[in-house]
């Protein structure tokens, strides 16, 4: 799954409005307009569709569509904690802005994983539920080495088959 990939599903399963995506952004320090939010999610042309070889790094020029990237991504969801559970204040010694923790592809889906954990104030527990209402069984600790900090001994990268299932699974608990 792409960034964008993810924005469309998350959107849908959460139901967030135009709107609020857009301040969503915002509050994670990323300005953008309803018309580029629309561009943002739309589908990307699959690799197939070009004459090239594909390269993550070899952004198609199309006006109508924009390349979310992993800041882009990460400050969206850091705007969605702060939508859903207010601004919090930083704690002395502490910095202004999150650490950007999205440090490369491999990584992306564990931090979706935590974020939208953090949001939603869901717990094991609720994350296990959702997945398993998307026909996923995952045990506590697989899940809890999933959630835990890259460079953990007990780290396991969530791999996108857990990711989708888990944004299915929301759409399943908050569309229904």
């Amino acid at each position: 799954m792409d960034n964008n990939d993810i924005l469309i599903r998350v959107r849908y399963a959460l139901d967030i409005k135009n709107n609020d995506m857009v301040e969503m952004f915002k509050l994670g320090g990323v300005d953008v307009t309803k018309e580029e939010v629309l561009k943002i999610l739309t589908k990307s042309k699959d690799k197939d569709d070009h004459d090239y070889e594909y390269d993550e790094d070899v952004d198609v020029e199309d006006e109508d569509h924009i390349r979310c990237d992993n800041i882009m991504l990460e400050s969206f969801l850091n705007g969605f904690i702060t939508f859903n559970r207010g601004k919090q204040d930083p704690k002395p010694g502490q910095p202004q802005r999150p650490e950007m923790t999205i440090k490369s592809h491999a990584n992306v889906n564990n931090v979706v994983l935590k974020k939208l954990k953090i949001a939603l104030a869901l717990t094991s527990e609720d994350i296990q539920d959702i997945l398993a209402e998307a026909g996923v069984t995952i045990t506590k600790s697989e899940l809890g080495a999933l959630l835990r900090k890259e460079g953990h001994k007990n780290y396991k990268e969530c791999g996108d088959k857990y990711a989708r299932n888990f944004l299915k699974g929301l759409a399943i608990r908050y569309r229904n």
